[in-house]
């Protein structure tokens, strides 16, 4: 779904206490995040309801070329992000220290004094990751930090991997079965998608209940003014007064989008009542006897 309208005055939201979660996303190419600036993400950051930070992994390098790939072992094209680098860049999140643009040396030993409390979450994209849904980025915006660990090349030396995971709550993540050229785009999708969760974020908390996935339905179609537009109306239930009547319908449409488009959704509901079954039901057939 597209991002909510504009706040209204009544929507107008309070500078928060202090952030309610911080994002940390490690990267070669910052500025490609730039994007999360802007608009509702970026408000969030403004009021101090989100902290976000972007680092560039090559401050985390200490040769003249900033070197962060390597021939693979075993051969075989492209190049391996090296190991190094990321273990230092992740320590730096850890602890607050270790950037080589700050002038320190290397320092195995900095995650021992990491802060105390909840380990943060680490997350991976990656083609052999979980499937990220509606369901993990309500599960992630509960959590207090997350950690995008933006990959390229043919990806990530596994040693650093591993070694994150003794750390972090790590968590490869799939955006999709295709692939793209590295993590960035699909770790804006995921704190896009997470981030607008948490509160204060979206100015009407009541647009989150209705929209696409929220409870496993597609969302039913929508319209504005005119109720007129070439030629096409607005259905005549949605201009009558009627909420209940107005409820129905946008659930039936739910039901029979979701049993056109995605039909692998229904399969997974166990709360449908005798309306929605009968709604379904009818669906079928009317499908049943165009197709005949």
């Amino acid at each position: 779904m597209s991002e909510p309208s504009p706040m209204t005055d009544n929507d107008t939201p309070t500078e928060a206490a202090g952030p309610q979660m911080s994002i940390d996303v490690v990267s070669i190419f910052p500025e490609y995040l730039a994007g999360l600036q802007l608009s509702l993400i970026g408000k969030a950051v403004d009021r101090g309801h989100l902290r976000l930070d972007v680092h560039d992994l090559r401050d985390f390098t200490f040769d003249r070329h900033n070197t962060v790939d390597d021939s693979p072992y075993g051969g075989g094209a492209g190049m391996v992000m090296k190991a190094e680098p990321w273990a230092l860049a992740l320590e730096h999140i850890l602890t607050g220290r270790g950037s080589a643009e700050d002038g320190d040396s290397p320092d195995r030993g900095l995650v021992d004094g990491a802060a105390a409390g909840p380990r943060p979450t680490l997350i991976v994209p990656s083609p052999a990751g979980q499937v990220f849904d509606q369901r993990i980025a309500e599960d992630l915006a509960g959590r207090d930090h997350l950690v995008f660990a933006c990959g390229r090349y043919e990806g990530i030396d596994q040693r650093v991997i591993d070694w994150a995971g003794e750390h972090f709550d790590l968590l490869p993540m799939s955006i999709g079965d295709y692939v793209l050229n590295g993590g960035e785009v699909a770790s804006m999708v995921m704190i896009e998608a997470v981030s607008r969760l948490i509160p204060g974020v979206i100015g009407n908390p009541e647009s989150l209940t209705e929209e696409s996935h929220e409870d496993g339905l597609l969302e039913y179609p929508i319209y504005t003014k005119p109720s007129t537009w070439r030629g096409r109306e607005v259905p005549e239930i949605l201009l009558s007064g009627n909420h209940a009547a107005i409820a129905r319908w946008r659930r039936d449409r739910r039901l029979e989008r979701t049993a056109e488009v995605r039909p692998d959704l229904l399969e997974k509901l166990n709360d449908l009542n005798k309306d929605d079954l009968a709604a379904l039901e009818r669906f079928e057939s009317e499908r049943s006897t165009v197709t005949e």
